[in-house]
């Protein structure tokens, strides 16, 4: 009875224990599954997709590949906050980490009145001592000179220094600017004084503008000022034209244009924007007047300020003249006033009128001819030609008469001062009009000479401008390249040797004028970067040969800077007895080979080698040592 007592309490004892056990495997198993889930569910609300979450009793493991330590950090705090960190097992691994790429190296740069500074980022190897010295020189004694520069110790991308090389030379030009450098890459942004400056600094740009550069200009010029502000239209049986456009703002000239090109006007067209508009109602006005002109079937039209001048054509009918004149006169804004002019039939029999020429030669000669109304006024002609045409070349062939109207004088006077818009032409003055035909370098001569008829004569005044311009003629579009500058050198010491005293470098016989020549084109040919090089005969030693080539090359480089010639792109180099072109065993021979050369510098080219021409190259070596050696 005892042993089955026993045997009970030993199987109730084991089916306690079994009942314990498989209720902690399910606590376990609870714990372990809701455990898991919170984790996951708080990673994927976190943004940590790409953690994943394996139970493994009261320990919760992460797996999986983090983008950056930081994200790996980050799940492992999320995961402890939703159990107890000590149960957090990490098994992630970090995403390999690409190489630092190198930066992009730029400079920006900025001068002005008060001075110049630097700031950007350039590469290490960069003699930013020699860099910083050439752009402090150009803030002046008094001027301020701040560095802001910041190094990299990267590889020199190819282009940099070509890039700033032309920036410095850009900034040389441009005292008032802004410019960005990149590698290859070059953006200018400035300020000039007047349209022409613009035109001449962009000129000077691209002229030195190295080959693959890709350089950017936005050059801004202000307004010219206009006075009197003439607009002049004309349509007869030569077809319709202007003599004279402004307008005061963009969108005014596409309107005038637009009108022009409705009554008539054939071609390329476009006019002047310029300040001195007398009202804002500028274009409406002179839209009207073209109309105006356009449904008489011709005439002249002069707006200048706020007056208004219609004149018909010879011929034309009474009644629609009227009719039309009085409409515009009745429409034109408030501040414009109309005076309209029907000239009278032209009478046969009559003798013709008296005439005043002046004409200008392409070579500068000066004729003055026909009647003056008194002694006067032709000694007044002469001296105000020499005044404004700066020369002797004055021809006089005019005789006094009377007769002549009272504002002939004042006619004869803006003749010769429209002449001396031209570059060759003539200026016809007769009493009822004034005709002005002719060459120019001034591409809106045309303009300007109307301008300057309107404000001396009138704007009722009668006159013919017909002036063509020829860019050959512009002195700041026929500047010459770099390359055209050296064929000039080339072709004066051709043509003439600078001679030295024998055994010095002392310039001697016609030297001097030799020079005086070459440093007049250097005057045009502004930055232009040029080695002066030196060379002798074989006489003597080599090293004092080397040393009186570099004398006289020195003692050229010094005779141009005497002469106000700008040489801080300049070199000189004496190179003695090399390179000889002649034999040096005559003394003809030594005479030619005692010389002084000009050339351009080049800069030197930064272009690299890629990697696949990097190992032919190794490859092509590595043949030629080998047969060498065989």
């Amino acid at each position: 009875m005892r042993l089955s007592e026993l045997f009970v309490r030993l199987a109730a004892f084991a089916v306690a224990a079994l009942i314990c056990v498989v209720g902690a495997r399910f606590a376990v198993a609870t714990v372990e599954t809701r455990s898991v889930e919170a984790v996951q569910v708080a990673l994927q609300e976190n943004g940590h997709d790409f953690a994943t979450v394996l139970g493994d009793g009261l320990q919760v493991i992460l797996e999986g590949e983090a983008p950056t330590e930081a994200n790996r950090f980050r799940a492992i705090s999320t995961a402890g906050s939703m159990v107890d960190a000590s149960r957090v097992i990490d098994n992630m691994t970090v995403k390999a980490s690409e190489a630092l790429q190198a930066p992009e190296f730029s400079m920006e740069i900025l001068r002005n009145d008060s001075g110049v500074s630097l700031i950007g980022l350039i590469p290490a190897a960069t003699d930013r001592e020699a860099l910083t010295a050439r752009f402090a020189g150009l803030a002046g004694r008094d001027g301020n000179f701040a560095d802001f520069l910041e190094t990299a110790d990267y590889e020199t991308p190819v282009g940099w220094d070509d890039s700033v090389d032309f920036a410095l030379r850009a900034l040389r030009q441009l005292p008032r600017s802004k410019i960005s450098v990149r590698a290859g890459r070059v953006s200018v942004e400035a300020i000039s004084d007047s349209p022409e400056e613009k035109a001449r600094f962009e000129n000077e740009l691209r002229r030195i503008t190295p080959a693959g550069q890709l350089v950017t200009l936005n050059i801004m010029a202000p307004r010219q000022v206009v006075s009197p502000f003439v607009t002049r239209f004309i349509k007869d049986a030569d077809g319709a034209r202007f003599d004279s456009c402004v307008a005061d703002t963009p969108a005014a000239e596409r309107r005038i244009v637009a009108a022009a090109q409705a009554a008539g006007v054939e071609g390329r067209v476009g006019c002047t924007v310029a300040l001195g508009a007398p009202t804002a109602r500028w274009a409406d006005a002179v839209t009207m007047a073209l109309e105006a002109v356009d449904e008489l079937g011709g005439g002249t039209v002069t707006v200048s300020d706020t007056e208004v001048t219609l004149v018909g054509q010879q011929g034309a009918v009474q009644g629609l003249f009227d009719r039309i004149a009085g409409e515009l006169e009745n429409t034109l804004p408030e501040a414009f006033a109309l005076e309209a002019i029907l000239p009278a039939a032209p009478t046969s029999g009559q003798e013709g009128p008296p005439q005043f020429v002046a004409t200008l030669s392409p070579e500068g000669l000066v004729q003055l001819r026909g009647r003056v109304s008194d002694e006067l006024l032709n000694t007044t002609a002469e001296n105000f030609a020499r005044a404004k045409f700066g020369s002797n070349d004055i021809s006089m062939a005019t005789r006094v008469s009377d007769g002549l109207p009272g504002t002939w004088p004042m006619r004869v006077l803006a003749g010769v001062e429209a002449l001396s818009s031209l570059s060759n032409g003539s200026v016809t003055v007769q009493p009822d009009t004034v005709v002005v035909r002719g060459n120019s370098g001034i591409e809106d001569a045309n303009g300007v000479i109307t301008r300057l008829l309107v404000d001396k004569l009138g704007s009722s005044a009668e006159f013919e401008v017909d002036v063509t311009y020829v860019e050959a003629l512009d002195p700041i579009a026929a500047l010459p390249t770099e390359e055209e500058c050296l064929d000039q050198i080339t072709a004066v010491t051709t043509a003439r040797k600078i001679t030295f005293d024998p055994g010095s470098a002392n310039i001697a016989g016609e030297g001097a004028s030799i020079i005086d020549d070459i440093a007049e084109i250097l005057r045009r040919c502004s930055d232009l970067r040029l080695e002066i090089a030196g060379y002798t005969d074989s006489q003597g030693s080599e090293e004092g040969n080397q040393r009186l080539s570099q004398q006289r090359a020195d003692a050229v480089l010094d005779a141009l800077r005497v002469r106000r010639v700008p040489v801080s792109s300049f070199r000189s180099v004496g190179y003695g007895e090399e390179n000889p072109i002649a034999d040096n065993e005559t003394e003809a021979g030594r005479e030619a080979n005692r010389r002084i050369e000009f050339t351009l510098i080049v800069p030197e080219s930064t272009e690299e080698l890629t990697a696949l021409e990097q190992i032919e190259a190794e490859a092509a070596e590595q043949e030629t040592g080998d047969e060498a050696t065989e």
